[in-house]
């Protein structure tokens, strides 16, 4: 009963380490720098070439 309370709290102690370090790299890599922008990025309008702008407007007429 003892080794399984010890196996379960280094356990808990090796999961909550790797979270936290892998929550550390993705600060230091900027995932979090702008949260806001995504929601906003998708309703600019891109810069596609014509050929791209010509398939879009066909697939959205095939229906």
């Amino acid at each position: 009963m003892f080794k399984s309370i010890v196996i379960l709290i280094v356990l808990s102690l090796c999961i909550g380490t790797g979270a936290w370090l892998f929550f550390i790299w993705t600060v230091k890599r900027g995932d979090f720098d702008d949260v806001e922008g995504p929601k906003y990025r998708m309703l600019d309008e891109d810069d596609l070439p014509e050929e791209q702008k010509h398939q879009l407007k066909g697939k959205t007429h095939e229906k």
